[in-house]
């Protein structure tokens, strides 16, 4: 089930030298996809900070390349919240390109209190859950 969906134009300071792009770009969209769920729910890092004394660090990222992408193409980017664990979550991305597959990726966030300037894990709250289902 698609949590979110969103979409982003690639910019030509997205794209390397061989005109495709930039691979690390593709784990920032994936970033602000999630970001941009959070914010469809009312939440962002401030926010959980605020509410939960919370942050949602990245603990596992990955992500297959299927087709190139380049300047001025439109990404369309769902996320799918695939898996709750008492202290994580794993998010799955589908990348596509004007129609086609560009990439597949996932994230897995750890649910870490905000202790001083340490982290510390902890389990997801129900509240939060229930936030993002």
């Amino acid at each position: 089930m698609t949590a979110f969906r969103t979409e982003f134009e690639v910019q030509w300071g997205d794209c390397d030298a061989a005109g495709i792009v930039f691979y690390p770009n593709y784990f920032y969209w994936m970033d602000s996809t999630f970001q941009r769920l959070l914010a469809s729910r009312g939440l962002g890092q401030r926010e959980l900070q605020a509410r939960f004394g919370a942050v949602t660090p990245l603990v596992d990222v990955g992500l297959a390349f299927k087709s190139p992408v380049t300047f001025g193409q439109i990404l369309t980017i769902d996320v799918t919240l695939s898996e709750w664990q008492e202290r994580r979550l794993r998010l799955d991305y589908r990348i596509e390109c004007e129609g086609r597959l560009a990439a597949e990726g996932h994230e897995v966030r750890a649910w870490a209190l905000t202790v001083g300037e340490k982290l510390k894990g902890a389990p997801v709250p129900d509240e939060f859950r229930k936030m993002l289902t």
